[in-house]
């Protein structure tokens, strides 16, 4: 399993994009949000999202060098269309038109339509968070099938349909990030547990007789028909079903139906973004002292095993991004070999492509 520098990774990434025709700025943004992505220890959405992206390229399902749209101007609400464009730049342009209006209005509804993947939802609420905002995104995907089964139901309805709310910065606390796919596991961690030849998380999956599963290969065979799990059963389905509808009937967008589909298959996202500014409610002061006590008192809890104190949303992903910012970014053999193919299928070679992250040849 090679292990390689953050900085060479996104190199290496952007050098892909470049070669699949995205324009300088293009890749790096992709590039540098996938890095990021596994920085923050959520491999799932990072570079072994690529031979993904490349496949959709290749198959016409990206439009190089897109740029968000609105589409409805409503002042303190927008729709915005982003014209199958690498989600990361469309993400990123969405979520600025979005903190300008709530600076302007005190709070933005942004509706974004026809993104291709958007990639670690995450990263958009952190975005806002930056610029002193509150922010809750609600995330839905279609163009390809579906991955999560529906609380009691046997087969995959909808795909895993992530939530994200985060809260800024105070004078003693980084940004708070929650940020979660609200089936059991991201599809892209049953990719990762394949990839690794590792079994999936016990309660991840079942297939088509509706009964557990560990293979992850019933994911990737249409034969076999496996569905990813709802996580805190009926909970967590009910969240994922908001998901599904808000992004598609706010936005002009749709959910994940056969009829909705694309052939070949590709990665759409659809998100609708509430975003606030604190501050036209309270004083910076009255928010930062409540979101500070409220932190403290929470992680005072004594924790039930001593090794594993009280976290909060966020804690674990800049303990990973230190982690990996000293030890460099593991990259599974066959991940490699997949991010590899795709490089070589936009006219890199396998060499070249070594030589750029740092590795032997």
């Amino acid at each position: 399993m090679p292990t390689i520098d953050h900085d060479r990774l996104r190199d290496a990434i952007a050098a892909i994009c470049a070669a699949g025709g995205s324009a300088d700025r293009e890749a790096r943004i992709v590039a540098d949000n996938l890095v990021d992505a596994n920085m923050a220890g959520h491999d799932s959405h990072g570079v072994g999202m690529i031979p993904t992206y490349i496949t959709n390229l290749l198959n016409g399902g990206v439009t190089l060098n897109a740029h968000a749209e609105i589409v409805v101007d409503n002042g303190a609400i927008v729709v915005i269309d982003g014209h199958s464009g690498y989600g990361q730049v469309i993400g990123q342009e969405a979520m600025a038109i979005g903190i300008e209006r709530a600076q302007k209005f005190g709070a933005a509804v942004v509706g974004l339509r026809n993104a291709h993947h958007i990639g670690r939802i995450g990263q958009w609420g952190e975005q806002c968070a930056a610029a002193g905002l509150v922010s809750t995104h609600h995330v839905n995907v279609i163009g390809h099938k579906a991955y999560v089964a529906p609380f009691r139901g046997s087969d995959a309805r909808y795909v895993t349909n992530p939530y994200c709310a985060v809260m800024p910065a105070t004078d003693a606390n980084p940004a708070t990030v929650l940020d979660f796919a609200t089936s059991f596991v991201a599809m892209g961690k049953i990719r990762v547990a394949r990839n690794k030849g590792e079994p999936a998380p016990e309660g991840a999956l079942i297939g088509t007789d509706g009964k557990p599963n560990r293979d992850p290969n019933i994911m990737y065979t249409e034969k076999l028909g496996g569905a990813l799990m709802p996580f805190g059963e009926h909970k967590g389905y009910g969240l994922a079903l908001l998901n599904e509808i808000l992004p598609a009937a706010m936005t002009g967008a749709v959910g994940c139906r056969p009829d909705t589909r694309f052939d070949p298959p590709k990665t759409i996202n659809n998100m609708l973004s509430v975003i606030i500014d604190p501050m036209k409610l309270v004083s910076r002061a009255r928010f930062n002292s409540e979101t500070d006590a409220t932190i403290a008192h929470v992680k005072a809890s004594p924790p039930a095993d001593p090794t594993k104190p009280v976290l909060v949303p966020g804690d674990p992903e800049r303990a990973k991004w230190a982690e990996r910012q000293a030890a460099g970014v593991p990259v599974d053999d066959e991940t490699w070999r997949e991010i590899t193919q795709s490089a070589i299928g936009v006219g890199m070679t396998a060499a070249q492509l070594n030589a750029i992250a740092g590795l032997a040849a």
